[in-house]
């Protein structure tokens, strides 16, 4: 006896159907082979400042910070700033201030009318000393006037890592910050201001304490990404999870395209 197989139109597949599913595995192997969004960096800023000259200097500059966790990247570029300090290349003291108002001494800050404002006249606006930017050893407050240890000259690049702590990452973040680079001619000075010492090392002259140059530091327009050019960080719109996210994109046009095509070609045929 011969069995008669009845034809059932509601179970033959759809084509459009038929192509989605051919197309699933190929979408999902196309998905993994697309690299995966990198994992969050550590928490890290850049702020920048230009150094101006201040009390009638000549000295200019920049300062650049990179704030890395608990960690920061100083590099300070000056120019212009005296050149001799008694016969030997002129130590400059320089600081990064934090707690004041986040802006460059005035020179209507000269409360005593010497002609020139001094570290402390200046710090209801720049603040006080939050990292002194030694060459080597301690960074706190502690060595504000370690002149053996700033750089000297009339012009030098100044970079080191340094330790930040909480209160500086906050003075940064929130523009209140300031470079104050010290050391000033003496020659330069009224007779009054050539009289006096300088109030935190009484044995050098007010000079050695007068800022020549100051900067607010300010968030940086781009950060320069540290270590070579093939670290993974990308630019905004072109990282990983956007580069997988527009693969993804195009593999769905690709397999609704086929899907499509294959149906057009079923409806031909009929």
């Amino acid at each position: 006896m011969r069995h008669v197989l009845s034809h059932h139109p509601d179970r033959e597949a759809d084509p459009v159907k038929k192509s989605a599913l051919l197309a699933a595995p190929a979408l999902a192997i196309a998905a993994l082979a697309l690299p995966a969004a990198p994992a969050a960096a550590a928490d890290s800023w850049s702020f920048q400042a230009e150094l101006a000259p201040v009390n009638n200097s000549t000295a200019a500059g920049s300062a650049v910070v990179h704030v890395t966790g608990q960690e920061a990247t100083v590099t300070v570029e000056v120019a212009g700033a005296p050149a001799l300090f008694q016969g030997a290349p002129y130590p400059h003291a320089q600081h990064i201030h934090i707690g004041g108002q986040g802006v460059c001494a005035p020179p209507t800050a000269d409360a005593d009318g010497d002609g020139a404002v001094s570290s402390m006249e200046g710090a209801p606006w720049t603040g006080g000393i939050g990292a002194s930017l030694t060459t080597s050893g301690d960074t706190s407050p502690a060595s504000a006037v370690a002149i053996d240890r700033f750089p000297a000259g009339d012009a030098y690049t100044y970079q080191r890592t340094i330790p930040v702590d909480a209160a500086m990452v906050a003075a940064l973040q929130s523009g209140t910050a300031v470079v104050n680079v010290h050391g000033a001619d003496p020659a330069a000075l009224s007779a009054a201001a050539q009289a006096k010492v300088n109030p935190m090392a009484p044995d050098l002259p007010l000079a050695s304490d007068i800022p020549v140059a100051c900067g607010v530091l300010a968030p940086a327009q781009m950060t320069v990404p540290e270590g070579p050019a093939d670290t993974g960080v990308e630019t905004a719109g072109t990282t990983a999870a956007t580069n997988g996210i527009a693969g993804a994109a195009v593999l769905g046009l690709l397999a609704l395209g086929a899907a499509v095509g294959l149906r057009r070609r079923v409806a031909g045929g009929r």
